[in-house]
């Protein structure tokens, strides 16, 4: 009786946490619209929304119920199972890898040990690459699938970009790994909760990875912006070019899906970003027990905002790149420095030692 009572209070905690990770995610992207549309219009001198609630702030919710209601709109020459299966594939890889990320501390509840974590994997990094990488099939499928020539163009340009970048993005990590020594995201963080101490003298400088890897940081940052189809990256949407890229012929809650899936795997490589180079959710701690508990969550929630702020203002201010230079870019410079700094790091982690 005291297995199964044990049992059930760990799938319960399980349940609120996936419940609250879900809501504040959700939440986030949909606010997340609404800080990219507020942060371009004021860079090209607009006023944004501003109508629907104070300063706009309900317009994401009026978004959503107009996506709700949208016609949904099937092309008659479409492989059918395939284009409703596409959205959903991409919806479910980009929110299936916040399932490993931790952003926060722990604290005791009722004698147990709460993370602030879904779910604790010691090769949680692994988990996160293997699972956004199933992310290029959407899109693919969603190209190939619609019989029409923009999505499809599309679709292949987003497999050749996607593919190329991926591997420069797990390279620029290499460097972080062979320091902390763990595939855990926790405990690359934990790697970095204390301060650096060069030949002896502590500079009081924070553990984070970023003083010592900066050259991984803009190798991944870059490919990690290329894996988001962003600005200058969006060539598999490519307005101009493709109309809408992959999903020219989505309408309804499957565009809204595709939608939701690009931001949220922009969050997940800004968490990524905060978890190895940034320490996490490392920052000063003070004041009574429940402020304690939460500033962690607080600085965790500020570094990805950083980050997400970041991307914004490269879409207003940066033009798209063409696809060869696109192509250039990933296998002539991100993959070569990506290797030289793993041989860097390899060389100094062994004249250290």
């Amino acid at each position: 009786m005291g297995t199964f009572s044990d049992l059930a209070i760990l799938v319960i905690i399980a349940a609120v946490k996936i419940a609250l990770v879900l809501f504040i995610l959700l939440t986030g992207i949909a606010y997340t619209t609404w800080l990219e549309r507020k942060v371009v219009a004021h860079i090209q001198a607009r006023w944004g929304p501003y109508l629907v609630g104070p300063h706009g702030l309900l317009q994401p919710l009026a978004d959503g119920i107009k996506f709700i209601l949208k016609e949904d709109i099937m092309p008659l020459e479409a492989d059918q199972l395939i284009y409703w299966v596409a959205p959903f594939l991409g919806f479910v890889t980009a929110f299936l890898s916040i399932a490993v990320i931790p952003f926060g501390g722990s604290f005791t509840l009722f004698g147990r040990q709460i993370l602030f974590q879904i779910a604790d994997l010691n090769v949680g990094l692994l988990f996160v690459f293997a699972v956004t990488s199933l992310g290029v099939y959407s899109i693919a499928l969603a190209g190939w699938s619609s019989n029409s020539k923009y999505p499809l163009f599309g679709g292949l340009r987003s497999s050749a970009q996607m593919i190329s970048y991926e591997l420069s993005l797990g390279l620029a990590l290499i460097g972080t790994l062979m320091m902390a020594g763990t595939l855990s995201l926790r405990g690359i963080v934990d790697a970095q909760s204390h301060t650096w101490v060069f030949f002896g003298v502590n500079t009081h400088l924070p553990h984070w990875y970023i003083f010592v890897q900066p050259i991984g940081f803009l190798v991944y940052f870059i490919s990690a912006i290329a894996e988001t189809n962003r600005v200058p990256f969006d060539l598999p949407e490519g307005e101009t070019e493709l109309v809408g890229g992959f999903h020219t012929e989505y309408s309804s809650m499957k565009f809204a899906m595709f939608f939701m899936s690009e931001y949220a795997n922009m969050i997940t490589v800004s968490c990524l970003a905060t978890i190895i180079f940034f320490g996490g959710w490392h920052g000063p701690v003070f004041g009574p027990m429940i402020v304690r508990i939460l500033l962690p969550v607080f600085w965790f929630s500020l570094k990805i905002f950083g980050f997400m702020f970041f991307y914004i203002w490269m879409r207003g201010t940066l033009p798209r790149f063409r696809y060869d230079q696109l192509m250039s870019l990933g296998w002539k410079f991100l993959m070569p420095l990506a290797l030289l700094n793993i041989l860097v790091t390899g060389f100094l982690i062994t004249w250290r030692g």
